[in-house]
């Protein structure tokens, strides 16, 4: 990918969190770019720090937390290279929204029960353009058709707990994309959604890509939905990324045995890898707390073939150009 293309480039991020006992790194050394009408999956089980990394680049960590490390570059409209980490409150104020969109995990919880849709979706436009009040509803009414919510009109007044878990999602997509910005990040936008709503969810936000050459960050721990959405896809375990490929090939050709791990764990997939006799595998044990990392390898504890090597250190490698993995077995289908 062209620097030209690059819409936000990470570099070495790391964030972190105040305790008692200390700082504990949420996320370690992240690297990756996404360019301008591409997605980018990041995926992991819950707990590996995907949603730290969503919410470090908007600038929007809780209290605890702050950036211990590293670049987030992000190309404006102009043309401008923006490090968002060495932005002040006011200064991402502006860029959220407008630059910068962000899809939240549970719609119910991020939309005000006390505010009209109609006005949450405003607001957007009421802090960043100079629209009056009935230009302002003109565009939000014409954002919810967009979004493909029935009586768009009608609908411009009603509250949050008079939607459907589907309708919310479409309002909240609709507040995101309503400035058009350049970067969509989308935390877990389908999780709570049954399998139809999901996939008319996903089918709209391809749309709206195509039609307004986003960049996508799509944060998901849904191998699934991954083969739909992603060209790319960076595999994130324990604060870090293991393993990094260009969707088809990583789906080909799984290296990284957490990778393995969660390929095994498709329902109904074909053309990947299974354990030999068909059924659906889990991975042992869990994701490490942040205060008891394991020496070197971080998915060591639960790796069926981690040997004393693997005890030390592992940087990633890459097995091709465009293929990166973090283990000394790479090459090998480990995960047996």
């Amino acid at each position: 990918m062209s620097d030209s293309e690059v819409i936000l480039a990470i570099s070495g991020l790391q964030s972190a969190f105040k305790s008692r006992s200390g700082s504990v790194r949420a996320v370690r050394n992240l690297n990756f770019n996404i360019g301008a009408g591409k997605t980018l999956a990041l995926v992991g089980e819950s707990g590996s720090g995907k949603s730290v990394t969503s919410l470090a680049i908007m600038g929007l960590l809780p209290q605890a937390g702050y950036i211990a490390g590293g670049s987030v570059i992000y190309k404006n409209r102009s043309g401008e290279l923006i490090d968002l980490t060495q932005q002040n409150a006011a200064q991402m104020r502006k860029i959220r929204g407008r630059e910068i969109a962000m899809i939240f995990q549970e719609p119910m919880t991020s939309l005000n029960p006390l505010f009209s849709i109609g006005d949450q979706i405003g607001e957007m436009l009421l802090l960043h353009t100079d629209l009056n009040t009935a230009a302002r509803q003109a565009k939000v009414i014409e954002m919810l058709e967009l979004v493909e919510i029935p009586a768009a009109a009608s609908r411009f007044h009603d509250y949050p707990h008079e939607l459907s878990g589907g309708m919310r999602q479409r309002v909240m997509i609709a507040m995101a994309m309503i400035l058009k910005p350049a970067l969509l990040i989308a935390d877990e936008p389908t999780t709570a959604l049954d399998v139809t709503i999901q996939a008319q969810i996903l089918d709209l936000m391809r749309r709206l890509q195509k039609e307004l050459n986003m960049a996508i960050l799509f944060i998901t721990h849904d191998m699934g939905v991954v083969a739909e959405m992603a060209d790319e896809v960076a595999v994130m375990y324990a604060g870090e990324i293991v393993e990094q490929a260009p969707v088809q090939q990583l789906f080909k050709n799984p290296s990284h045995p957490y990778t393995q791990g969660l390929l095994k764990s498709i329902p109904g997939a074909s053309g990947i890898i299974r354990s030999e006799d068909g059924k659906l595998q889990a991975i042992p044990g869990s994701i490490p707390m942040l205060n008891a990392m394991p020496e070197g390898c971080s998915f060591g504890p639960r790796c069926a073939s981690f040997t004393s090597g693997c005890e030390s250190s592992v940087e990633m490698k890459a097995t091709d150009p465009l293929h990166w993995v973090r283990c000394r077995r790479t090459g090998e289908n480990a995960y047996v």
